[in-house]
């Protein structure tokens, strides 16, 4: 990979700042970032080479973007290199983001909230109080996880049909405010 412009480099930096709130650290992100904008696949050492990261780094960064589904291994012919590449579709590469989110970070908090739950109620009016406001919170992760299963079993032609939909439908539902 050349050298980046100015604009490419500053384009990483943000989108290793933006991306970080996926639950991957910066420089996973900024991988990615590199990986999602070339036009070939890129090499361990060519990743740490453009970016100035440790190359002990890019390997532990590439595992881990393996291990969300957002980052493969090809070959290329004639070389003995492992090459690293994006998933292509954007579309695919955001729902695997948010379904890896949703493990990650929604289903353990929702264990918590269940654990919560049965535990809070110690018969005093507080502890009564505490197990409503977080039933309450289990409710809408329930129904906002019912709602991603659903959704995400949709093929993604759909999908994007769907959200393209937007204040439409919503007019559609007469739910206009």
């Amino acid at each position: 990979m050349p050298k980046l412009s100015e604009k490419t480099s500053k384009f990483l930096t943000q989108y290793g700042e933006m991306a970080s709130h996926w639950g991957l650290n910066r420089t996973e992100c900024q991988i990615h970032g590199l990986l999602f904008l070339s036009p070939k696949p890129l090499d361990a050492e060519e990743i740490s080479q453009t970016l100035s990261v440790a190359r002990s780094h890019v390997s532990n960064s590439l595992k881990e973007l393996q291990s969300w589904g957002i980052v493969k291994t090809v070959h290329v012919l004639g070389s003995r290199r492992e090459y690293f590449e994006c998933t292509q579709d954007v579309w695919e590469m955001m729902r695997t983001v948010v379904s890896e989110q949703k493990r990650r970070e929604i289903d353990p908090w929702m264990r918590i909230l269940k654990q919560a739950a049965a535990e809070l109620d110690d018969g005093s009016a507080d502890g009564t109080y505490a197990k409503h406001r977080v039933q309450e919170m289990l409710g809408f992760f329930e129904v906002f996880s019912r709602w991603y299963e659903d959704l995400r079993r949709l093929p993604t032609a759909m999908v994007r049909r769907f959200l393209a939909l937007g204040g439409k439908a919503i007019g559609l539902l007469g739910l206009k405010g």
